[in-house]
């Protein structure tokens, strides 16, 4: 039986860096992106790709979602990557992390209520950005209040 449990994020970069990721980074790999109209993943997924993102949803047992291939891991995606956004439960993190390094990829994210620690030291250690427990569809809608203020 696993001991992990729902773990606070230790680190997240401020929201200047937040909105600046969301800025500079633009082809986003979801992991765990449901073809299901209902569900969160799929949600931030068609919202992303309103506007202006590239998706790239990432679920082995799909091929397609959003009218995009979907690939069944992360190193299976054969261009680059920006984001891995992960929708999958914290136990299943540290194998993506590890493949999100292995790629290439710039950023890490753990959607709102995900949070990794030792998997997210390992990701800046090799050099990616990593954001913790944060939906990337809020701190996107909310990327205009990060241009005057932290706050």
């Amino acid at each position: 039986m696993s001991n992990i449990h729902c773990e606070m994020p230790e680190f997240n970069p401020p929201s200047e860096e937040v909105r600046a990721i969301l800025e500079n980074h633009k082809t986003v790999a979801i992991v765990g992106l449901s073809p299901k109209p209902e569900r969160d993943s799929h949600k931030v997924g068609k919202y992303l790709k309103e506007h202006g993102y590239k998706i790239v949803p990432v679920n082995p047992g799909q091929k397609e979602i959003l009218g995009e291939k979907s690939y069944p891991k992360l190193k299976a995606v054969p261009f680059p990557v920006d984001i891995v956004d992960i929708f999958r439960r914290p136990e299943a993190i540290p194998p993506v992390v590890d493949d999100a390094i292995e790629i290439g990829a710039k950023v890490v994210w753990m959607q709102l209520g995900i949070a990794h620690n030792q998997a997210a030291e390992k990701a800046r250690v090799a050099g990616l950005k990593v954001v913790m427990s944060k939906c990337i569809k809020i701190e996107h809608m909310n990327m205009g209040k990060y241009r005057f203020s932290d706050k």
